[in-house]
Order: C-alpha cells, then sequence, then structure tokens
C-alpha cells in the first residue's frame, strides 16, 4: 500500500514532459498558427533535437486554461492574452511571431445588409472568447471608427461551427474570424469579408509564444531550442509555398486556391526573429486596460521576456 502511495506521489510530482519534449497548444486550428504544424512536418524541430506534441484548442482562453493545468508547456496564443501573466498565470511570453492581424476578418452571410464597416456601428459580433484576441478587434474596430469601445456588441460563443451557426440564423450580424474562413465562405457563395483587419492595428503583436515559468526555469535550453525551430519553420513557410500549402490544406481541409490566398495575405506578418516591438507592446498593454482586464498598464518583466532575442533561422 505504501509503494503504491509512493508511485502515485511520484506521477503527479513529474513534470509534463522530458527535458527536449515539448507539449504545444494552438490556440486555433488556423493559418498564421501552422509554423509549429510545419515545423514538425519538415523536421525543424528534430533537428533542434526537440521532440514537439501538438494540442489544438479552440480559444485563447481554453489555451489559458490549459496553460494553468499545467497540461501543455508553451502556447502559441493572442497577444492581447499576456494580460492574464499579470492576473496570476504562471506564464510569459517569451517571443512574439505575427504583427498586424491581417490573418482576422469580420464576415457577415451573403445577404446581409451590412456591406461595409460603417454598417457595423452598434451591431452585434461573435467572437469565439472573451478577453480574447478577436474580441478587442472588434472593439479596436469601434474606438478607431470614433463610435467608443462599445461601438459594436459582442457574444463569446466559442468554436467557428458555433459562430457560423449563430449568423446564419440572424443571432449575431457578423463574426470576427480567420481571413481564410471569409475566403472560404466567399468562394462557396456563404458569405462576405467586411474589412481585413490589419490595418486597424499596424503597430501591434496579434501572436505571441508564451511558456510557463516553470518550464521556462527548468528547461530554458529546450525552449531556446524550440523557438529556434519554430522560427526556422517560417523561414522555410517563406521560401515554400507550394510545400506550406500543402500542409495548410491538410490541417484546415481547405481547398488550395483558398489557402494560396491566405498565403499571400498572411506570410508577411510571420516575423522572422521573434522580438518584442516597442510599439507593438505600448500598443498591446494599452489594450489590456481600454478592455477592462487590468486597471493600469503593467511593466514590462509582468508579461513578457527578452531573455531568447533575438531567434533567428
Amino acid at each position: 500500500m505504501f509503494l503504491l502511495g509512493l508511485v502515485t506521489l511520484i506521477c503527479i510530482a513529474s513534470p509534463a514532459h522530458a527535458a527536449d519534449k515539448l507539449i504545444v497548444g494552438k490556440a486555433a486550428n488556423a493559418w498564421t498558427f501552422i509554423p509549429v504544424n510545419v515545423g514538425v512536418e519538415v523536421s525543424t524541430f528534430a533537428a533542434q533535437g526537440v521532440e514537439v506534441e501538438i494540442v489544438n484548442l479552440a480559444s485563447d482562453a481554453k489555451l489559458q486554461q490549459a496553460l494553468v493545468a499545467g497540461s501543455v508547456d508553451i502556447g502559441v496564443i493572442g497577444g492581447p492574452t499576456m494580460a492574464q501573466s499579470v492576473r496570476g498565470s504562471p506564464v510569459l511570453a517569451v517571443a512574439a511571431f505575427a504583427r498586424e492581424p491581417r490573418n482576422m476578418a469580420i464576415i457577415t452571410v451573403a445577404d446581409s445588409p451590412i456591406r461595409q464597416v460603417a454598417d457595423l456601428k452598434g451591431k452585434l459580433l461573435g467572437v469565439p472568447g472573451t478577453a480574447s484576441l478577436t474580441e478587442w478587434m472588434a472593439r479596436r474596430v469601434a474606438l478607431v471608427e470614433g463610435w467608443g469601445k462599445d461601438g459594436v456588441r459582442t457574444v463569446s460563443l466559442g468554436g467557428f461551427d458555433a459562430n457560423l451557426a449563430a449568423l446564419k440564423t440572424k443571432q449575431t450580424d457578423a463574426m470576427v474570424t480567420a481571413t481564410e474562413i471569409g475566403y472560404m465562405l466567399e468562394a462557396r457563395g456563404e458569405g462576405r469579408i467586411v474589412t481585413v483587419l490589419g490595418a486597424y492595428a499596424p503597430q501591434f503583436h496579434a501572436h505571441v509564444i508564451v511558456a510557463r515559468n516553470q518550464v521556462v526555469a527548468e528547461h530554458p535550453d529546450s525552449v531556446a531550442r524550440f523557438l529556434k525551430g519554430y522560427f526556422d519553420a517560417i523561414a522555410f513557410m517563406k521560401k515554400n509555398k507550394a510545400k506550406t500549402t500543402e500542409i495548410a490544406m491538410g490541417l484546415l481541409k481547405l481547398d488550395e486556391a483558398v489557402m494560396n490566398r491566405a498565403y499571400d495575405e498572411e506570410i508577411g506578418m510571420l516575423q522572422d526573429d521573434g522580438h518584442f516591438d516597442r510599439q507593438a507592446v505600448d500598443v498591446l498593454k494599452q489594450s489590456f486596460v481600454d478592455m477592462g482586464l487590468l486597471p493600469d498598464i503593467p511593466r514590462d518583466d509582468q508579461i513578457l521576456t527578452t531573455r531568447y532575442e533575438p531567434m533567428r533561422p
């Protein structure tokens, strides 16, 4: 009985990974999150001596929950969720990998009376999760357009299927989603892109890589080698459109024309070396206050670490 209890305690106390294996969570199965899949497919992580297990999650919030629970080690996630580190999440951002959010769009159904951005004022927009990048971008449009942060309303509905169902049944007026989803719906004649959102946050880190503090403390070299493999994967993507599109088609189950269109729109937002841009970080910090996530602008060391900069391929 004592031996069984000892084994149980050892299992509970054991880390979620061996030194060179990392469990990586993705906040969505979207085009901008595929560098981690590309890295596995073309062996950029293996070349760095890192084994990567990928876990797909439906939203920033669910990925944060997994990080807090310790069931994933590293998260590929929306920039605005960095605020959760100040609110108790045991993670820090270790790299930024995507700038202005060209990968996000506001879409509506094909027969919607919403034809332009001005028509969105006061409308209800579906988003995957509260305090997420998608919700922040919806509010950002309202602010930039001069309607005030409550110039649009948002409702958190979870994954894409739930948001699309609400849109089709007129429970929402539009939704904030991946740009490639807009391309797909346009190709099917089912929807329209009202606007791609890159222009609404030109100085921004749409997506970052976060790591649990325990993982950084206990396996800093594994994190460093993971990051090297990640940015090697981005370098591969920028040189190999055809292979990138092939991988994207398999992951996202979208046709070649849609994936090529997504590549052309979104490849330029992927960063080469993971560094944090000062202006982009300042915009993010202000967004935490604007969204009511934090009462005050945080210090850099509360949300990120620059110990791994630069991560050049």
